[in-house]
Order: C-alpha cells, then structure tokens, then sequence
C-alpha cells in the first residue's frame, strides 16, 4: 500500500512527489517525467492528451550534483529576479529569492550555470551582431576612465610629500604639467541656441584639454616607469646598486646619456633590455674573434685552446719582461747621459742619486755642493744645541741656490723644517 502523502508514476509505479504531470482527461493519471517524455500510453490515457504541471518546488533543474542545492522554485525567483532588479544588482535579487541564499551564492551559482553552463552556451552567440562600440573601454577610447584613473599613489614620506607638493590621494602635484590646460574647458557650456560653428568650436576646445590631459598622464608614468622622483630625492643610487647585474663601462654610461631622449618613447624594461642585448652582442662578437684566431693557428677543439692560451701567456710574459728590460736598460742610460756634466767631477761618488740630480740641475760641482751641505748641516746643529752661528756661506752661493738646497735637505729629511 503506497504511503500516505506521496504520488507515484501510474506507469513504472516511482514516487512522483516533487515533479509529476497530470493529465487533463483521464482521472487518476499522473506520469513521472521520464515516462511523460517516452510517450507512454495506459488504459484510456492517450500521449496527445492535455496535461498539467505539478510541481512541489523540491526538485532540481541541474540534477542532484549540482552545487548548492536549488530548487525549481528558486529557480524560477532567481528568473525573475534577473529580469526585474537587472544584472548585477545581486543584494536585490538574493532579498527577492529568499533569506537563505546570500548575494555571493545567488551572483555564483547564475553565472556557472545560466552564463558559462549548456544553458549560456546554447543561448549567447560567440561573436554578437551589430554590437555597439563601447568608448568606456580602458584602451585608450574617447571617454576611457584611464585618463582619469589615479595610478596608486609613490612610497614616499610626508616630508618629501610636502617638498614635491605632492597630494597621494588624489596622484597630482601642486604644479601639474600645462597648469593653466583647465582654462580651456572652465567657462564651456551648452545653450539651445548655438549654431553649428560654435558647437564644433566648443568640441575643439574639449579635444583641445582631452590632449593636454594624455600629455600629463604621459609624463607621470614616464617619471613613474624610470624611478624620476627617487632620482630626485636620492633614494635610488642604493636601490640601482643593488639591482646591477654587471659593471657599466663608461662608454655605456656615455651611451646612455645619449639616447636619453628615447625614454619618453621606451618602458624602462625595454631600454634597459636594450643595453643588455648590446653587451650580449659585444660578448659574443667577441667570441667569435677569439674562435676565428683559434682556427687561424690550427686549433679546432676546445680542450687544444687551454693548451694554446698557456703557452700564448708564457711567450707574451717573456716578451713583457725583454721589454721591461730594455726600458730599465734605457732609464740607466738616460741616467748616465743626465750626470755626464759632473761625474769625472771630484767628490761625485760620494752623492745619492738625487743630490746628482740636484747638482746636475744647479750646475753646482759636487765638491762645493758637499761643503754647503756641511755648513748648513753644522749651523742647524749649532742653533738646536743654543750655540751661536758665526759659519759663513761660500760667496758662490746666492739666495736661490741657498733656497733651494736648504728645501733639499728638508725634504730629504737632514734639517728640520722649522730650522729652515
């Protein structure tokens, strides 16, 4: 005996409760869906019969896998719902289907199964006809929101905030790029009786500030891509040290100040991609040099290279030291040349280097260099120890010989400076 309250298919005798299809002509005939759709065909009743929905508002459209768990019911609010309060206004709908769906669930569960579910697919065209040029779009259209749409304010402190005259909630400056562009646009407005000469000049005047806009909005970024306000407050020297992958040669450095007009034409990635292909242009162009000399001296395998550039390193040291030789060679000889003027001279062997050369350059014979030195020496010592100087210096030496072999032995260490 079938339970009470519950229906059952006439035909395959299945509970039928949620969903069930009564027909219209026959007493006491109620099919399941699957039999409905078959066609089936019991006593009097007939496929083409007239039939009624009844619907417990229990069963799922999506079937029992589906996610959530709504019900036909639900469905249909959520139906009308869309069409009543409009796409995107999901509090609403979530308040007209029920308290026990929130606006999350009612926004997720109608774009996986009415948008990108069989249902959207079979329903929304891949490409729509006639469809209208939206100039809303952030690419760039007419009425784009990019030229309006503040990028996200610099990490900078408020002191330097205040020397920038930078204002962070609202991304501009105090002075902005062409400061007087709004003058363009201020006393614009439309009246009913323009003629077509003055609409057309007032649209120039709006195309006219749309341009210094794009132009403002240009420059920020360009500061914005190449780092400009830390460069100016100091604050990426350490950054870009950090940040160096290879040493800058000067010639690059050179280059660079160069091509600095091509910034307002290049991101920063991209210039700085440009150098870093030059360099590895100039690397392998290198390489390549280096391989064509090895094949130029019958080297043909890498492992015979090591063995060549050992033996090319001793044969460019041995040429490195014959030539060191040569130059300490020529030095001495120079040398020779330079005392040629005093050296048969008496008392020469008994002077340093440097005392020849002071006495080549004086032209002062060695012997009456050393008896000055003697004197000067001897008045110094007399003059530390508090014993008066009644030495008197050589008549062949003036005040400028005087000085400068008295800045000699300072120099050399013989006196000290205060006593000279």
């Amino acid at each position: 005996m079938a339970e009470l309250g519950k229906k059952y298919c006439v035909y395959c005798l299945a509970e039928v409760s949620p969903l069930r299809f009564r027909c219209t002509e026959c007493q006491d005939i109620e099919l399941c869906p699957e039999c409905f759709s078959a066609g089936a065909e019991i006593g009097h009743h007939r496929r083409y019969h007239g039939y009624q929905l009844v619907d417990g508002g229990r069963f799922t459209l999506w079937g029992p896998e589906a996610e959530g768990g709504w019900t036909s019911r639900e469905e249909q609010l959520l139906l009308d719902a869309i069409e009543q309060f409009g796409f995107g206004n999901w509090e609403d709908m979530a308040a007209h289907v029920g308290a026990s769906r929130t606006p999350q669930e009612v926004m997720e569960h109608y774009v996986s199964m009415y948008i990108h579910g069989n249902l959207g697919k079979a329903c929304i065209p891949d490409t729509i006809p006639n469809r209208v040029t939206d100039h809303t779009c952030p690419s760039g259209g007419p009425l784009s929101p990019s030229l309006t749409t503040p990028l996200p304010p610099l990490d900078i402190s408020v002191a330097e905030q205040q020397q920038l005259g930078y204002m962070p909630l609202r991304d501009d400056y105090e002075i902005e790029y062409d400061q007087d562009a709004e003058t363009l646009i201020s006393g614009l407005s439309v009246n009913y009786d323009d003629d077509d000469v003055e609409i057309e000049l007032k649209r120039a005047h709006v195309d006219m500030y749309v341009r210094k806009l794009r132009e403002r909005q240009r420059r920020k970024n360009i500061a914005r891509d190449y780092n400009l306000v830390p460069a100016f407050l100091g604050k990426d020297k350490k950054e870009r040290e950090k940040a160096a992958k290879r040493k800058v040669t000067k010639e690059e450095r050179e280059l660079r100040q160069k091509l600095r007009p091509l910034y307002q034409f290049m991101s920063c990635k991209e210039f700085d991609d440009l150098f870093e292909n030059m360099h590895k242009e100039k690397m392998l162009r290198a390489k390549i040099r280096e391989l064509q000399r090895y094949r130029r001296n019958g080297i043909t395998k890498m492992e015979e290279s090591a063995e060549y550039e050992a033996a090319r390193h001793k044969r460019e040291k041995r040429k490195e030291n014959r030539s060191a030789a040569g130059a300490k060679r020529g030095r001495e000889d120079a040398k020779d040349g330079e005392f040629a003027a005093i050296e048969h001279l008496p008392g020469f062997e008994l002077l340093s280097d440097r005392e020849k050369a002071l006495c080549s350059s004086l032209s002062l014979s060695p012997a009456r260099y050393v008896t000055a030195k003697t004197i000067i020496i001897k008045d110094h010592l007399q003059k530390r120890q508090g014993i008066p100087s009644k030495s008197r210096l050589p008549s062949y030496l003036d005040k400028v010989l005087k000085k400068r072999i008295l800045n000699f032995l300072t120099e050399s260490g013989w006196i000290s400076r205060d006593a000279s």
